[in-house]
Order: C-alpha cells, then structure tokens, then sequence
C-alpha cells in the first residue's frame, strides 16, 4: 500500500536512513531535510561557504552519523538543469554535513553535474557521480589518502544518476539514458549546445533520452552486469533487493521491478 507520509515542499531527489531511523532527504529546491518518523520535516543546511544550493541532488549516511551530499549546481535550479549541461562549466559540490556540530564542509568544488553519492561498505570512501563526465569519482575519507580523490570509473555507457550498495558486494548505478551521436556532439562543440539550450528554452528539442537502464559494478569498479532497454529513459535509481532489481524514474509515474533470475545480465557496457 502506498500512501502520503511527508511533504518536504520541494522536490526530493535522493533519501537515505540516519542513525536514528530519520531519513535524510536531499531535496533539489530546499536542500538537506530530515523527516522523522512522524513525517515531521526539519531542514539541516542549505548553504555552504555563502553560496546557497540550488540543485541538492544525492545523499548518503555514514555508520558514524556524518552525512554526505552534493549539490549538481550552485548556478542553476532543477528546472533549468538542462541549462547547467550545456554550459558546460562545474558548478556541482560534494559536501558533508555534521549532525553533532550543524557543520556543513565543502570536500570536493567544480565537479560537472555532482549527483549521485554513496558511502563504501568499509566507510573508507565515498562514491560521486558526475554526470557530464560520465563517471564516477571515490573520495577518500578515512586512512593516509583523506581528502584526495580518485577515478573509480569512466567512459560509462551513460550519464550516472543515482548509485546505491546492495550489501552483498555490488553498487547500482542508474544511467537515466544511453550515450549517443547528438549528446556527444552538443557537448564537444559550444555552438551546438547554444542551438539545443535556444530549443530548450521553446520545448521544442527532440526527446533523444532513451536506452536508459543500471549498471552494476564490484567495489573496485568493475563492470559486473548491465540492464538497459531502447525504450527505458529518466531512469534515476536502481537498487537490488534480493533477486529483483527495482528501478525508479524522475520523469514517469511508475517503478520496474526485474527478476534477475529470470533475466541474465551481460557485464560489459
């Protein structure tokens, strides 16, 4: 049964567990949000270092209580995302956010589209999507590397959305479309995002998000399985729970839920 339980009043792109059993919300136009079991709403921060979030995107929990998340802009808002895109430029952050203290800490500026984010089994690092890049980036927040970062993973068969950990030793990363020629091209030559931010600014630019589907990859990276469909598109997270694979979507008003077993994946991309 599905029912109303909390109005954030903005628009909740990603939610995670505290250590309390409240759930943490990044929410694109309030920013960081805890709602307690109550469906009571509270706001946690919504700006760091004088600049105001505008697009707060994914969020995670540390074991230790520290919450993890990025804003996808400091520059523009959710429903001029698309404008951020074809810029071109990095006005996404990953940031955490100190429940003990009300401390908000910039770890990682000029990231191109932060999204997704997710906290390593081990609690050693956490995982960002950045979704211009079509990557995926491990910040080190434990051990001698603290505060350095690494490439996780690259050349994905499309932009990261959401990641999530099954527990049993695999992220899920939501690819809300396939790569393509158009993409590619607007992104390699300034003149043509300026022709398809003109189109967007019209809605008059052709759908091309399509192929959309989750890619599942080892804790080093490692491609180990991939579900995509040409007709699937805005797929935003894709999460395992036991043999199903369910998957949401920020633009359609319905979850897909995949039975693994009966549908073998392929490892490469």
């Amino acid at each position: 049964m599905v029912q109303n339980w909390a109005f954030t009043g903005g628009r909740p792109l990603g939610v995670a567990l505290g250590r309390h059993g409240q759930l943490v919300v990044a929410d694109a136009e309030k920013g960081l949000l805890e709602v307690t079991a109550d469906g009571m709403v509270k706001t946690l921060t919504d700006e760091a270092e004088g600049l105001k979030f505008k697009l707060t995107n994914g969020v995670d929990v540390a074991v230790d209580g520290m919450i993890y998340f990025t804003d996808a802009s400091y520059k523009y808002g959710l429903k001029e995302h698309i404008r951020d895109i074809l810029e071109g430029r990095p006005h996404g952050r990953l940031m955490s956010f100190d429940p003990s203290t009300e401390e908000t800490k910039v770890l990682v500026r000029d990231l191109f589209f932060a999204n997704g984010v997710v906290v390593s089994p081990d609690q050693n690092s956490v995982i960002v999507c950045e979704s211009v890049m079509r990557r995926c980036l491990k910040y080190h927040i434990q051990g001698e590397r603290k505060g350095s970062m690494d490439k996780f993973i690259d050349n994905l068969p499309g932009p990261p959305d959401n990641i999530l950990y099954d527990g049993e030793g695999h992220y899920w990363i939501a690819l809300p479309m396939g790569n393509s020629l158009a993409w590619d091209l607007a992104l390699k030559y300034p003149w043509i995002r300026k022709v398809v931010a003109i189109m967007e600014r019209y809605k008059v630019r052709p759908h091309i998000e399509k192929n959309g589907g989750v890619l599942a990859v080892d804790l080093e990276g490692k491609p180990t399985a991939y579900y995509h469909d040409p007709g699937l598109s805005e797929v935003s997270s894709g999460v395992k729970i036991g043999n199903y694979l369910y998957c949401g979507s920020v633009a359609k008003p319905y979850m897909i839920r995949l039975d693994l077993h009966q549908h073998v994946a392929r490892a490469t991309m």
